[in-house]
């Protein structure tokens, strides 16, 4: 019987987007509140009764944080444009040795409405 657990974390930064609308304050600097959730689904562990052990995710979530918390999205390596495409992207890459794996990647923008899914 499959469970999925999930994790949550938000990051304040700020970026720039070369795009055909709104182009004039996208080119700009400018910041938004992220959010993101990372999901594992898969059984419970018989010993544990876990998916996963929720501290331990909670630790890796928590050091992506930190890696985009109050940074200028554009310098941070492997990123690439900071979209909501990417970021899901980012996460799921530095999440690739999670085990169980991360079955999906949420990043939103709850500011203006803005979503995104990755499902793994």
């Amino acid at each position: 019987m499959p469970f999925t657990v999930h994790q949550r974390f938000f990051f304040d930064a700020a970026h720039t987007l070369q795009r055909e609308v709104e182009a004039a304050g996208s080119r700009r600097i400018h910041g938004h509140t992220y959010h993101a959730e990372v999901s594992v689904t898969g059984p419970r562990d018989p010993h544990t009764g876990m998916v996963i052990d929720l501290g331990h995710l909670r630790a890796r979530c928590q050091a992506l944080r930190e890696q985009l918390d109050h940074h200028l999205l554009d310098e941070v390596p492997g990123l690439g444009p900071a979209t909501l495409e990417n970021l899901c992207v980012f996460i799921a890459n530095a999440l690739a040795d999670l085990r169980p794996a991360a079955s999906r990647v949420r990043v939103w923008r709850e500011g203006v409405g803005d979503g995104c899914v990755l499902d793994l």
